[in-house]
């Protein structure tokens, strides 16, 4: 089978197209053929060895598709059912072995692209508004990136709970992107300093909560939006990781708190995985969550997929189709 293969960290560059052995399932694992990949931050981190493994490699930590062979010990799915998975690598390729228990169904009002694109980021985006930080009616989020993928999720999930969003974008094509996802107020960060418009947009106060996937160069500005006892949610490092910093920060920006997230933590039981996957799909197949795929990639573009990812040149979702 065809499958993009990491010899060794590093840039784009390093995923390399490559005929491999076709897998096969061992004892709780299933054989799925791949029918879309989702293109993910982490899978960037993973290639140039910020998130270390062990070479070489297949990555993709997300993708759907149709169970094509079950291994022994496997209850639950069989040959022919439509899945999904996030946080298991291999996705980039023809076919992945998935274990069974980190699989979920995808439901029949559900295609296998919108299901691709959306189970990672997707459940990202529910533990962020309903455990991290449970937004309320009338909390403020200040949502960086807000016209990525990531950041047009949760702009919906905070209006969906009643919260109010101030979403921050480069361009004003991101900016209608953004607010047709429903930001209250958009504020363009190459033109503006970010908590100073935070705070004229708070009346002073600043917001509840940040919800941060840029990591290095807008944690100075999240920790200057908040309020006193407000909570920076740093969830991902697209810009590179946060440097070192002093605790007293934290006093001193007002008591507040700062977390570190991760969906891996957030899905660790087999009822947790099936409560986060099951709402996402309630609330796509209600149209309370729209998708938005942004892109699509043949496999041998991966390189493509991932420099247009890290070139801030995308919106939405992205996907690689094998």
């Amino acid at each position: 089978m065809r499958a993009i293969r990491v010899q060794a960290n590093g840039g784009p560059e390093v995923l390399e197209l490559a005929e491999i052995e076709d897998p096969s399932p061992g004892p709780r694992e299933v054989l799925v053929d791949v029918a879309a990949a989702g293109v993910n931050f982490i899978d960037t981190y993973q290639r140039s060895g910020v998130y270390d493994l062990a070479l070489p490699f297949t990555p993709g930590s997300e993708g759907a598709g149709t169970v094509a062979e079950v291994g022994p010990e496997v209850t639950g799915f069989a040959v022919g059912d439509r899945v999904a998975w996030a946080m298991v690598p291999g996705g980039y390729a023809e076919r992945a072995v998935i274990p069974a228990d980190k699989l979920v169904r995808v439901p029949d009002g559900v295609d296998d692209r919108t299901a691709a694109a959306a189970l990672l980021q997707g459940m990202t985006a529910h533990y962020l508004v309903t455990s991290t930080y449970p937004v309320k009616t009338g909390d403020s989020a200040l949502v960086h990136a807000a016209a990525g993928g990531m950041g047009l999720l949760l702009t919906q999930l905070v209006k969906a709970r009643g919260g109010n969003v101030i979403g921050t974008v480069s361009t004003p094509e991101k900016e209608k992107l953004a607010r047709e996802a429903g930001a209250d107020e958009i504020i363009r960060y190459t033109e503006a300093d970010v908590a100073e418009e935070v705070r004229d947009l708070t009346d002073g106060r600043g917001v509840d909560v940040v919800y941060d996937g840029v990591g290095k160069s807008t944690f100075d500005a999240s920790l200057a939006s908040l309020r006193p006892r407000g909570m920076l949610v740093l969830f991902g490092a697209s810009s590179g990781p946060v440097p070192p910093q002093d605790p007293q920060r934290l006093n001193s920006a007002g008591s507040v708190f700062l977390t570190r997230p991760s969906l891996a933590h957030h899905i660790l039981t087999a009822e947790e995985l099936a409560w986060r996957s099951g709402e996402l799909f309630e609330w796509i197949g209600s149209g309370t969550l729209r998708i938005t795929v942004g892109g699509t990639y043949p496999l041998a573009d991966a390189r493509r997929a991932h420099e247009d990812l890290e070139g801030r040149r995308t919106t939405g979702k992205l996907l690689l189709i094998p």
